[in-house]
């Protein structure tokens, strides 16, 4: 019974820090309402395009494409200014956006070049929104509880997987699709809510970076001059090009492989949801930096994905689905945490942008890909093209990783060797 104590405390730890409770309630709410509208848009494409794949891909690449575009110059505001401050910005500006579309549904004027259009602009938002957002965290609870943190935060993502896409798929089935932008935008109250009801004496935020010429370039030198850092951005950049198009694959696989509507359509991605909640959980229970870890968790997402794509029946499907979130959400929590942990405090906004860019920066590519690939050759081959990509990026890094470890070796034995 006391190990079962230990583990929740250990695993909800960071709740006790009131500033990040606040945040981890609103973030709930908002997100359960993001994951709402982001299956509202892609029924929306569906339907004006008779259910084409390349259609979905671009409009889920549209909504990355700032990112891809400008979002190491969000990580550089990141560093140059407030973080709380930001937020407000980006909340505001997405629930905006939200009730605009919502408007434009509920009047039937949506076609298909409006929808790009709000997924373009609801990307720029996020250009600010995920370094600003990303490296708050560890504002509201220091180093020693951000793994924990950053875990629950995967649960707060995942969990919105389950409630958003299943009230999302209910709420379409029921009433339409405007009612989904509405609710999402109301939602983002919540996080206003939080921000303005925070302590900020609680806080720690790092000293913001004085405004000087180069600060890009610096970032970008920085990253590439230190290995630790180096290898998890460029594993993260293969596999959010090809391995992170979910809002691609599922939909064509709820329609064209099981011939499921909407609710169907949302009740598949929110068992990914389920799944990716236990391997949030499993991440806030861990401590420190751990690349064997994230090495680990790479080849079990890629087998996961693999799994999906062949799964013969609905009902194995689902249980693959369940597997793939865990194992896949787990990577990202570890590799936002690797990253965070390992970066220097002064580079840590632009790190994380170019995390962003690598994760979600990368949809631009490879959802139109995934997306014409499904069209041609069936979602199941858009599947197993992430999972090989997922295998691939972890051998390539296990080799780099070994690489390193045995350099650092010859190096200490050199000097050990000199000293004697």
């Amino acid at each position: 019974m006391t190990r079962v104590r230990r583990l929740r405390r250990d695993t909800f730890s960071s709740l006790h820090n009131r500033n990040y409770r606040l945040y981890f309630v609103g973030q709930i709410i908002s997100v359960s309402g993001t994951w709402m509208q982001r299956l509202a848009q892609a029924w929306l494409i569906l339907r004006l395009t008779h259910n084409n794949g390349f259609a979905l891909g671009v409009e889920s690449g549209l909504q990355f494409l700032p990112v891809l575009l400008f979002g190491a110059w969000g990580g550089v505001v990141a560093d140059r200014f407030d973080k709380r401050k930001i937020l407000y910005f980006t909340q505001i500006a997405a629930g905006l956006l939200a009730l605009g579309l919502g408007v434009i549904v509920a009047v039937g004027a949506a076609t298909v070049a409006l929808d790009y259009l709000f997924s373009f602009l609801l990307g720029f938002v996020n250009v600010f929104d995920n370094p600003a957002r990303q490296t708050f965290v560890m504002e509201m609870v220091g180093r020693d509880e951000l793994p924990n943190a950053v875990g629950l935060n995967s649960v707060v993502m995942n969990s919105s997987r389950v409630v958003g896409p299943a009230i999302g798929g209910l709420v379409i089935g029921v009433v339409g699709l405007a009612p989904c932008f509405f609710l999402n935008a109301a939602s983002y109250v919540a996080v206003l809510v939080a921000l303005r009801m925070m302590h900020a004496d609680a806080l720690r935020p790092v000293a913001v970076v004085p405004r000087a010429k180069g600060q890009l370039r610096e970032g970008f030198r920085y990253v590439w001059s230190d290995r630790m850092v180096r290898i998890p951005l460029l594993m993260m950049a293969v596999i959010g090009t090809l391995a992170f198009n979910f809002q691609v694959v599922i939909p064509l696989m709820a329609t064209k492989t099981f011939g499921l509507g909407s609710i169907g359509f949302g009740a598949m991605t929110s068992v990914m949801g389920a799944g990716a909640v236990l391997g949030g959980l499993a991440a806030a229970s861990r401590r420190g930096v751990s690349y064997r870890r994230l090495l680990t968790l790479t080849y079990a997402m890629g087998v996961s994905i693999m799994l999906a794509a062949v799964a013969p029946t609905l009902a194995s499907e689902v249980v693959a689905l369940f597997l793939m979130g865990a194992a896949a959400f787990a990577f990202i929590a570890t590799a936002n945490t690797t990253l965070q942990l390992t970066s220097r405090p002064e580079m840590r906004g632009r790190v994380m942008a170019l995390y962003a860019i690598a994760f979600l920066g990368s949809t631009p590519v490879g959802s139109p890909i995934v997306g014409w690939i499904s069209a041609v050759w069936g979602p199941r081959v858009g599947f197993a093209v992430g999972g090989v990509a997922a295998i691939v990026a972890g051998v390539a890094a296990s080799v780099s990783l070994s690489r390193l470890r045995r350099e650092r070796e010859g190096r200490l034995q050199s000097v050990a060797a000199h000293a004697a």
